[in-house]
């Protein structure tokens, strides 16, 4: 287990906290993919989280504070926490499962099934643990329409991004300057 206090910063709208590559060398000697770790945050919570570290470069990582570690840890931005980490070597986190409904929803609409094909596999993934994360059926429903309208290209704003309307598989993140109308 390595433990270290840590300042939590934005790397564009990520909360995270950087692990320099001395402290990740010493959960994994050499790693350079996404780590696989269980971590808590001042303690928090008491079954740490499984969670993969992102590849920062100059062999640093980055360790992305969703917002429920953060809620459930009491932190946010600007906070000095404690970080515990240990490398988890039993955690796979491959493709995840589509909840039934996005599941029955991209069967019946096939331009949103594209959409979602076109995707990386990491954004694949995001949607899916989003949904599946999601309490009331409510909420549930309301975000799932959403999903699929981005998918099949619709333009709107969803899981903190914006989905352009022309290409829901290009990253809403894009370099490429946007023509403005004269």
């Amino acid at each position: 287990m390595l433990k270290f206090r840590a300042r939590i910063a934005l790397k564009g709208i990520n909360p995270f906290v950087l692990v320099d590559a001395a402290r990740a060398a010493r959960l994994k000697p050499g790693w350079r993919k996404p780590m696989p770790v269980r971590v808590r945050v001042d303690g928090k919570p008491k079954t740490p989280w499984r969670i993969n570290l992102m590849p920062a470069g100059n062999a640093a990582f980055y360790l992305y504070l969703h917002e429920t570690a953060r809620r459930a840890s009491g932190t946010a931005v600007g906070d000095t926490v404690t970080i515990e980490l240990a490398f988890d070597a039993s955690y796979r986190a491959g493709p995840a499962e589509l909840p039934d409904g996005l599941a029955r929803a991209l069967a019946r609409n096939a331009t949103a099934r594209r959409g979602f094909a076109a995707l990386s596999p990491s954004r694949q993934k995001e949607i899916v643990r989003y949904l599946a994360n999601l309490k009331s059926a409510a909420s549930q429903q309301r975000n799932l329409a959403r999903t699929l309208h981005v998918l099949a290209g619709g333009r709107g704003r969803f899981m903190a991004r914006d989905w352009n309307g022309t290409a829901a598989h290009k990253s809403p993140h894009s370099t490429t300057p946007r023509r403005r109308s004269t």
